[in-house]
């Protein structure tokens, strides 16, 4: 099996940016990722000071950035997308400067049929980006989740440019979509960069698109209600559905060795979750 890393999405600890590199660093992970445009850590935030100076911070204390998060809304409404995709290239600059050669994000529900003006449009978007993004020797990885890794792909295909990949989220497609990761990494092979090491339960269908557009514009807690509870739910690593072993051994069989970063957005030991979740995966990859 591939030798892979295992990172830690530091906003995970609810802590600030060094303090949650700090706890990274304590539960063992060897890299980080971390949102590329919150309140505390963004590009109109960093100068080149601070930015030399934050990777300087990793490198002392023996870690990289695995990826910066770039998920700044989605990019489903054509009048917010022009500054939008501007933000988003200034993270693909803040994403150089600190190191990674991966910027991940969510964009929005691809839809089934790629006649429709939303697929068009969010073609557009991605060529755009995906060409900025090589011009800086970055790939601007799509979360997966929205959409079943076969539309992503057949999505992905269609765009012709280089520099948009995949950062694979497979708790994700079981708690969302109720698709197979396991047979998702082949699907998406060419197009992996990242992948976020999560667990999760569906507990019933859902609108993955309607899931994802309330958790965009904050009425998550209204569709909960109206659908009479959670569809789904979060859970620390090996205690959901996500069949870990084969997981693994169909990125390894790809040839990904790159990292595990392990996200929790659930709970209230954040910190023992990750802790026991690097316990988990560390004798699957060695």
């Amino acid at each position: 099996m591939k030798s892979f890393k295992i990172g830690v999405v530091v906003d995970s600890f609810r802590l600030p940016p060094r303090e949650g590199v700090l706890a990274a660093k304590a539960v063992g992970a060897e890299g980080i990722q971390i949102y590329g445009g919150s309140k505390t850590f963004a590009p109109e935030l960093l100068d080149a000071a601070a930015r030399r100076e934050f990777r300087k911070f990793l490198d002392e204390h023996g870690l990289v950035l695995s990826a910066l998060c770039g998920d700044i809304g989605n990019f489903m409404d054509p009048a917010s997308n022009p500054a939008r995709v501007a933000r988003s290239k200034t993270i693909v600059d803040l994403a150089v400067d600190l190191g990674t050669t991966v910027v991940t994000t969510h964009i929005g529900s691809v839809p089934e049929d790629a006649a429709s003006p939303v697929y068009a449009m969010l073609q557009g978007v991605c060529r755009e980006l995906g060409r900025y993004a090589t011009s800086k020797g970055v790939s601007f990885a799509i979360e997966t989740g929205p959409e079943t890794a076969r539309s992503l792909r057949d999505f992905l295909d269609s765009l012709g440019v280089p520099g948009v990949g995949v950062n694979l989220d497979p708790a994700n497609l079981v708690m969302v979509c109720r698709d197979d990761p396991v047979a998702a990494v082949a699907t998406l092979a060419p197009y992996i960069v990242h992948t976020h090491a999560k667990d999760g339960r569906n507990l019933r269908p859902c609108d993955p698109e309607q899931v994802y557009a309330a958790f965009t514009d904050g009425t998550y807690p209204d569709l909960e209600k109206t659908l009479g509870g959670s569809p789904f739910v979060e859970l620390p690593l090996g205690e959901g559905d996500v069949a870990w072993k084969p997981y693994l051994a169909a990125l390894s069989a790809i040839g990904y060795d790159g990292f595990l970063t392990i996200e929790r957005e659930e709970g209230e030991d954040r910190y023992g979750d990750i802790a026991k979740g690097v316990k988990f995966l560390r004798p699957l990859i060695t």
